[in-house]
């Protein structure tokens, strides 16, 4: 297996990728993911930790399911600048804030907390490994199910969900 971070810019994305199935990143983040799901040296699924950029919180794990289709343009997102698209499968959706993922270290990102990572940052085995159990047992009394009617972009547009 292998773990990615993934940081959102606005919680309406993640309630696209969980209707639609489906996800996209920056042009280097989208060939950085693509690298690992096309590299057949390293099997086993690719894990993908989701939040959303200041919220102080994680809010799931989806695996990739599918290679990038780097020209799609879906019109789904926030940012209507967001190209390309692959297909993801929600496999736990609840919020663990920060503050209790503080405790795992990414070597490969100078020995800094998970929580500091950037958008598709690869997160070794043993540390994904870790995060990946804690979601299981961890219990959760929000998740982006249970946010407010209206949501707030990036941007500070307010949107209607």
């Amino acid at each position: 297996s292998r773990f990615f971070v993934i940081k959102s810019n606005c919680e309406l994305d993640i309630f696209a990728s969980l209707k639609h199935g489906i996800w996209t990143s920056t042009d280097l983040g989208n060939k950085r993911l693509d690298r690992a799901f096309c590299d057949l040296t390293r099997k086993g699924p690719i894990f993908l930790f989701f939040s959303v950029s200041g919220s102080g919180k994680f809010c799931g794990i989806a695996e990739m399911t599918s290679e990038i289709e780097h020209s799609v343009h879906t019109g789904i997102w926030s940012d209507k600048r967001w190209r390309g698209r692959f297909t993801v499968k929600w496999l736990i959706v609840k919020d663990i804030p920060n503050a209790d993922l503080r405790q795992f270290r990414v070597a490969n990102n100078d020995n800094k907390p998970f929580t500091n990572c950037r958008d598709t940052q690869e997160i070794l085995t043993n540390p994904g490994e870790n995060v990946y159990k804690l979601f299981n047992r961890y219990v959760s009394s929000s998740s982006v199910f249970s946010s407010h009617e209206e949501q707030k972009c990036g941007n500070g547009e307010l949107h209607r969900v």
